[in-house]
């Protein structure tokens, strides 16, 4: 009963005692943010969306799919998670008792660092305790950056999420973009075997000159060496993409015309402000930045005497038979270990870990300014884009419409050969161009959506949302 009421004393004590912490209260940095986005279309709320599916290509949404669930990336990512979820055990761990198991055997005539005069035998067994107080507030210090840290990689996750997301779509919109300049091409090159066929006929007959022989045979070669390099690069694309879903390079199956592709509906890009509370990369620096401030009141707390509990409670006897007949034997005290003099070690090691705080808040600072930058690039690409692939779409039209007539002209005698094979180059070059910034103009939207921080990434996420 005695031993009862001395645990439960000191048991007192260290409660009434741990509850002091050093260090800085954490605080969220103040952000300077402007009232609206410079080219911003809305300051509605940030639609959450699955907006991959605004693409409407069902081809998409299944990729997409399998990207989140067997990117190596991404399983990666979910094991760091996981890493950082038992380190806040394992770190709280260290602020609680550690009880253990001792038990030992010897004789001799020497104990306690004097002669006993004659041989004695030692045996004792029983549970063993050990307690560090907390009376510094370290290992609760220690414990709050486990789980900031452990907040930032769930945060990183949601990041490397999202960045999947967008890098998938994107390889996907290129490989359809590369497939109809292959396409493009090869039609291209069907077209000019045909007029080098008339041609040389032409040629044969006398009623043409050489040089448009030759001419003709350049357009076709030109022609003809796009074909391989536009079937180099769908290869290639398909390979990327494949790796970026977790499979082995091989043939991606899409039937989708990059034309045909449906352009999502105006995005409410929201108010700036809203970014520091939605962007998984801000709230990441947020969270790193707390768990370093955390790491000051560890730093100061080393600066103080750290006070330890230690117990015995079991059996001990000179003779083993006699080992329980003695009844239980037990010790318990308390140790303090403190510095004196260092030469200013443990003053610097809170110096240094104050000056890493403040590199956290830099980082932190310069990820919003990026965040505001890429938002306002977004915005600015597809008001620009837009532009651009009305004027593509009519230099196209108008491009092929000349190709068609200069061929007639060409035929009837009325202009010369050379007439023709600038119209070729102007209407080759503009369907190109055309695929190129419809890709782009894609390309535009997901940026967007990746700088306003990404939309739902499940569809548990989004039902858990609507019901909170």
């Amino acid at each position: 009963m005695k031993l009862l009421k001395y645990i439960l004393f000191v048991l007192s004590i260290s409660i009434l005692i741990t509850s002091c912490k050093l260090g800085p209260k954490y605080e969220r940095p103040e952000i300077n943010s402007p009232e609206k986005f410079r080219y911003s279309t809305s300051d509605d709320s940030i639609k959450n969306v699955e907006w991959w599916t605004m693409f409407n290509d069902k081809d998409l949404d299944t990729i997409v799919e399998y990207a989140l669930d067997s990117s190596l990336d991404v399983l990666t990512m979910a094991s760091r998670v996981e890493q950082a979820r038992y380190v806040i055990g394992y770190t709280k761990a260290d602020a609680l008792p550690t009880f253990g198991v001792q038990a030992g055997v010897g004789t001799g005539n020497f104990a306690n660092g004097s002669a006993l005069g004659s041989e004695t035998n030692n045996f004792n067994a029983g549970v063993s305790l050990s307690w560090e107080l907390d009376f510094w507030g370290k290992y609760r210090s220690l414990n709050e950056a486990a789980k900031a840290n452990y907040l930032a990689t769930e945060y990183g996750m949601r990041e490397l999420q999202i960045s999947v997301i967008t890098e998938v779509v994107s390889s996907y919109f290129l490989l359809l973009d590369y497939r109809a300049r292959l396409k493009v091409s090869e039609k291209t090159l069907q077209l000019r075997e045909e007029y080098l066929d008339i041609i040389n006929q032409k040629y044969s007959g006398g009623v043409v000159a050489e040089i448009d022989l030759n001419q003709a045979q350049m357009q076709k070669a030109i022609a003809a060496a796009s074909v391989p390099l536009y079937k180099r690069l769908v290869a290639k694309a398909e390979h990327s993409l494949s790796i970026l879903i977790g499979k082995n390079p091989g043939t991606i199956i899409s039937n989708n015309n990059l034309i045909e592709t449906l352009i999502p509906e105006d995005i409410p890009n929201g108010l700036p402000s809203e970014l520091l509370v939605r962007r998984p990369d801000i709230l990441q620096s947020e969270m790193m930045l707390k768990a370093q401030n955390a790491q000051i009141g560890a730093a100061i707390a080393m600066r103080f005497p750290s006070i330890s509990l230690s117990g015995f409670l079991g059996g001990a006897s000179n003779d083993l038979s006699a080992f329980t007949a003695n009844g239980l034997a037990w010790n318990a005290g308390a140790n303090l270990l403190g510095p004196i003099f260092n030469f200013g070690k443990n003053k610097r090691r809170v110096d240094i870990e104050r000056e890493k705080t403040k590199q956290a808040l830099y980082k932190y600072n310069k990820v919003v300014l990026q965040a505001f930058r890429e938002v306002e690039d977004a915005l600015v690409n597809i008001e620009t884009y837009e532009d651009e692939i009305k004027a593509r779409k009519m230099h196209f039209e108008a491009a092929d419409n000349a190709q068609t007539l200069s061929k007639q002209r060409y035929d009837q005698g009325v202009t010369s050969y050379l007439e023709v094979l600038e119209s070729q180059r102007q209407a080759f070059d503009a369907e190109l161009n055309l695929y190129k910034t419809k890709k782009e103009y894609l390309d535009s939207y997901i940026k967007l959506y990746k700088a306003i921080g990404g939309g739902w990434i499940s569809e548990e996420e989004k039902n858990q949302a609507e019901a909170e």
